[in-house]
């Protein structure tokens, strides 16, 4: 039976690119990375492959997968296209929303009959960022979970913070789990068969949380939603910079998550890469190249108690500003 992983993580945690750094390593390139994301545009598609509709070639060797509909008809449609030798890979690699609670999942591969039989859970592994780690459990019951249901819990950014960051509240939430440094951690140790019967124990004494459908989105805690900002003219460097500082200032840790593409007029071909978690903006990475036909500006936002229309209106008061003095 083809081995299955489930990584899992909330919003900004470093699922993404703990499995891009896996992908890379020697040996995992036959792997079918299956992604859902919580949001109106798949950005992470956008900046990792090429592909059809569904089915992105990865610059890995790797599949990946997006998931449109229901994940068990996903699932039984890569092992249909395998069997008639359309694609070829050897695991499977899930990649969760970060709002996700992975037990639907979970439940699906373990118990249905589409799936028992060409498929096996060897792990799930639950990322927890070392800065924002505490109090988004605190907060978010999807979090807690997220980690109760881990069998590998690997903390992320610990360059980022002194002492031991969550551990001892990770150990609070999963006593039973391998907890691990992301820097350290190596894909044999990461996705070795787990305990099962350990698994299925965390599965009856979670905490409580209306399951879902496995993948669903539309029900979270604490009035989460997402939206996007579009623009289809390049935004001065300046813009961009102001709009990110206005918005730590204002939105603080009601800003879950920002990621997006971002044509900026002063590196025309060049979009800028940006991420940001609550107050903390990484140093946008400019691309080469536009990554698809696409080469508009889209920032996602999932936030909480944050007006949708308030980004771009920002933006726009921003723009106005910066081209008025530039005038």
């Amino acid at each position: 039976m083809t081995p299955v992983s489930v990584v899992t993580g909330f919003l900004g945690s470093g699922k993404t690119t703990l499995i891009g750094r896996i992908l890379r390593t020697p040996g995992y390139a036959r792997t079918a990375v299956i992604v859902n994301e919580f949001g109106e545009i798949g950005l992470d598609h956008d900046l990792i492959a090429s592909s059809d509709e569904t089915l992105l070639a990865l610059t890995t060797g790797c599949l990946c997968c997006a998931v449109r509909g229901d994940l068990v008809e996903t699932l039984i449609g890569l092992h249909l296209r395998r069997e008639a030798g359309e694609i070829a890979y050897d695991r499977v690699l899930i990649e969760t929303s970060g709002l996700a609670d992975p037990a639907p999942i979970l439940h699906a591969l373990m118990m249905d009959r589409g799936l028992t039989g060409s498929y096996r859970i060897d792990s799930v592994v639950t990322v927890v960022d070392a800065v924002h780690g505490e109090a988004t459990l605190d907060r978010h019951i999807e979090a807690r979970r997220q980690v109760a249901l881990a069998d590998r819990l690997v903390i992320s950014k610990t360059d980022q913070t002194d002492g031991d960051g969550p551990r001892v509240r990770l150990n609070a939430v999963n006593p039973s789990a391998d907890m691990m440094i992301a820097a350290d951690v190596t894909p044999d140790l990461l996705f070795a068969p787990a305990d099962p019967a350990a698994r299925a124990l965390r599965l009856t004494h979670l905490p409580d949380l209306p399951v879902p459908s496995p993948f669903a989105t539309g029900q979270h805690t604490d009035g989460i939603e997402t939206f996007a900002l579009h623009c289809d003219t390049p935004l001065p460097a300046l813009a961009l910079t102001l709009l990110l500082q206005a918005l730590t200032e204002h939105c603080g840790d009601r800003l879950l998550r920002v990621k997006g593409l971002v044509d900026i007029a002063e590196m025309p071909g060049q979009p800028a890469v940006i991420h940001g978690v609550q107050h903390v903006f990484a140093e946008p990475v400019f691309l080469d190249a536009w990554p698809s036909d696409d080469r508009s500006t889209r920032i996602v936002f999932i936030a909480r108690a944050i007006p949708r229309h308030f980004p771009a209106r920002l933006l726009a008061a921003i723009e106005e500003e910066v081209r008025d003095a530039d005038g």
